[in-house]
């Protein structure tokens, strides 16, 4: 069940309503559903902790069927789709047989790079695996702005390639910052916002300039949410009217009450919809999100 709210963000029935954003109901004349799912970790070796790789494209299956039934338009992998393989045929093995699910359902995928997407393979051999030209870049759909980001570089600037790197040693460089504030001062409307590696938290699962990306968000007086994975367990932070949801692995944990996956609809009357399945979370929320007017 959905409910139209003024200024208040609540759980109903298992839907997270984030409303009260005024830039959302600016520019969004239409109804916008997409599907959510992050850390697959798709590999085929036996459990270690709490990660059961071997259930996870049975979990992934089942997401992908939900949202095909909820009629989706398209799909965000928030990151890790795979984990590091022994071997680069094995890794392109994991990746095509994974991507081969997603792409059964005809809808259009955009990927966030993971940490492990780049643990074997180099960062082009994944985008090539993928079909897609760049690591980061923005889309539209409906009135609304998609942002997608890249946190996989080292604090030196350097690219993840091929398990070059730490996964503690995470960044969004200058260039690529330079890039956003552009990208998010030429766009008209409101913007919905991806990354896999944090930016609402500092530590070991936390972009090293998270500050410095939230300010340019902030700035631009447009970004509603920010969805983002990498650290396996749903949480959730406002800071600055900006929502930031961390969503729930899908490897973690074993069989399907344990899959994690989401449902967005985005409302014409500026409220968004997160709709959680199984283990993924829902919340109560307060909306603050700042318009272009605002000061």
């Amino acid at each position: 069940m959905r409910q139209t709210l003024s200024r208040r963000a609540y759980l109903q029935g298992g839907t997270l309503m984030l409303a009260g954003n005024k830039s959302m109901a600016q520019t969004s004349p239409q109804s916008i559903r997409f599907g959510l799912f992050t850390d697959v970790h798709h590999a085929d070796k036996p459990e270690v902790g709490t990660r059961y790789y071997r259930e996870s494209l049975t979990k992934l299956e089942e997401g992908l069927a939900t949202f095909r039934k909820s009629k989706a338009e398209f799909l965000v992998c928030l990151g890790d789709l795979v984990d590091a393989a022994r071997t680069l045929d094995e890794e392109r093995a994991l990746v095509a047989q994974a991507m081969g699910l997603i792409r059964g359902t005809q809808l259009p995928v955009h990927f966030v790079l993971g940490n492990h997407c780049v643990q074997t393979l180099t960062k082009q051999q994944f985008l090539e695996e993928a079909k897609q030209k760049r690591s980061y870049y923005s889309f539209e759909r409906g009135g609304v702005h998609f942002v997608v980001l890249d946190a996989c570089y080292r604090k030196d600037g350097v690219s993840y390639d091929a398990g070059n790197f730490d996964w503690k040693d995470t960044e969004i460089p200058a260039a690529e910052q330079s890039w956003l504030q552009q990208d998010l001062a030429a766009s008209k409307g409101p913007v919905l916002v991806f990354v896999h590696q944090r930016l609402d938290v500092e530590g070991v699962h936390a972009v090293a300039s998270a500050r410095e990306v939230r300010a340019i968000l902030e700035r631009s007086g447009k970004v509603a949410a920010v969805f983002q994975g990498h650290s396996h367990q749903n949480d959730y932070r406002e800071i600055d009217g900006i929502h930031y949801c961390t969503m729930r692995a899908v490897i973690e944990g074993s069989g399907a009450a344990n899959n994690g996956y989401a449902l967005i609809t985005l409302q014409p009357d500026g409220s968004i919809a997160l709709e959680g399945f199984r283990a993924q979370r829902a919340y109560q929320l307060v909306s603050r999100a700042k318009t272009p007017s605002s000061k």
